[in-house]
């Protein structure tokens, strides 16, 4: 009886995951497509989405190696762009039940990723390790799946119809920006500071000799740290 309500658990976590693993086969494979334009293996893409699991941490990470930039930028780069998953796995602990171990936490945060975080959050009740496992599975083999699909793709097509594709991937960080910004004023002014100080550091003589993993750790702060004084969040 014990095992059939497992299996009841892992297969509902499993359909709750489908989706998302949809949704991350089109954004892996824009990121597969993407690392491969930057010069890297298809073995090399896959394993970078196998260890990591993170959109924006692999966008930004790849062009910091493909730069043979030093180990410290990589490193604030990333604790900056996914400073967030420490936050909500924090928060999704609170969710779990006792049946899940210390060593299942660990597991779990490897795949919490937003929508991951998302619908677990989203259950009415506390959820267990057996949904938590079959929750992960599916976006875990959708992302790195994709991520395959698309280098391959980026080593067969054209060259024009791959620099097409590789757009899809900043495509993909305009749509998730852009219904928090319609909503929240601060949210819109954080995405046009750090936007506007990414095109200064573009464009103006000196400052554009700054790597692009700095200029991602300086926009982000400093756009974060001026609207968290200008619009902080109101508590009670």
């Amino acid at each position: 009886m014990e095992k059939a309500e497992h299996s009841a658990f892992f297969m509902q976590g499993f359909r709750h995951g489908i989706p998302i693993c949809l949704g991350y086969m089109s954004v892996s494979f824009a990121f597969g497509i993407f690392t491969v334009n930057q010069g890297f293996a298809v073995w090399q893409a896959v394993f970078i989405s196998m260890v990591n699991v993170t959109s924006a941490g692999q966008l930004a990470g790849v062009p910091i190696i493909a730069g043979k930039l030093p180990f410290i930028e990589m490193a604030l780069s990333q604790f900056i762009i996914n400073l967030r998953y420490s936050l909500m796995s924090v928060s999704l602990s609170q969710k779990l039940d006792s049946s899940v171990t210390f060593l299942d936490r660990f597991l779990i945060a490897f795949v919490n990723t937003d929508e991951v975080f998302a619908v677990a959050s989203g259950q009415k009740n506390l959820v267990n390790r057996w949904y938590m496992f079959g929750l992960i599975v599916m976006p875990y083999i959708g992302w790195t799946l994709g991520t395959a699909l698309g280098a391959f793709a980026g080593n067969i097509l054209p060259q024009i119809v791959t620099n097409a594709l590789g757009i899809a991937i900043y495509g993909m960080f305009i749509a998730i920006i852009i219904p928090p910004s319609k909503k929240n004023v601060a949210v819109a002014g954080v995405v046009l500071m750090s936007s506007l100080m990414s095109m200064v550091f573009k464009f103006v003589k000196l400052l554009n000799c700054v790597s692009s993993g700095f200029v991602i750790i300086i926009c982000a702060v400093c756009s974060a740290i001026l609207f968290a004084f200008l619009a902080p969040i109101k508590t009670r």
